[in-house]
């Protein structure tokens, strides 16, 4: 049987444990890792530009089946700040499009950039574009200042220039457009296509 005596577990327990280099090697290692960490999560650009160009996705297509399902032509409004829908190319109040859920998200963007006279509107489809974001199109007309473009009441997407005689003319509305959301260097592009008004 074999014993052990002080000394010797003495030393047993001296080389158990880390070195005072060792843990400061951790700390300084987990230091660098947390600062690279917070970083990413503090950089929403990416999220936004996601969850904007997601939202625009929804209204678009949301105009859509509203002009398929009410038989009569749906606008949508692209300045470029925000996405809206009207069932008249004008859009005062009364034409504004209710959104689904009775009400837009309400964030500061959107209250900034949804408004009808000076007003803001709660019900609106409408959202506007969070500021750190751009939003570019394949054309200006349909996306920029005064933008707009419409479905009529077999979904087909019109152009701007279509706006004079949406229900007798045929869709110059030919090519895909394409809208590009921007945030700190991630871009999201939704696209409509042309005849179908497919929205992806």
């Amino acid at each position: 049987m074999r014993f052990w005596t002080g000394a010797s577990a003495g030393r047993r327990r001296a080389a158990a444990g880390f070195t005072i280099v060792e843990l400061i090697t951790v700390l300084v290692v987990m230091g660098v890792l947390g600062a690279v960490a917070i970083t990413r999560f503090f950089d929403n650009g990416p999220i936004q530009a996601r969850e904007y160009a997601d939202q625009t996705k929804a209204i678009i297509r949301y105009g859509q089946k509203l002009a398929i399902a009410q038989n009569r032509p749906v606008y949508v409004s692209a300045t470029g700040n925000l996405f809206a829908l009207c069932v008249q190319s004008a859009c005062a109040a009364s034409d504004a499009v209710t959104a689904p859920a009775g009400n837009n998200s309400g964030s500061s963007y959107t209250k900034a950039q949804c408004q009808i006279g000076g007003s803001y509107v709660s019900t609106w489809m409408c959202e506007g574009k969070p500021d750190s974001l751009t939003v570019t199109a394949s054309r200006v007309t349909e996306v920029g200042a005064g933008g707009m473009f419409f479905f009529d009441a077999m979904g087909r997407p019109y152009n701007a220039a279509d706006i004079a005689n949406p229900l007798g003319s045929a869709s110059t509305f030919t090519t895909p457009l394409t809208i590009t959301v921007t945030g700190n260097g991630t871009a999201v592009v939704v696209t409509v296509e042309a005849e179908t008004g497919y929205v992806h």
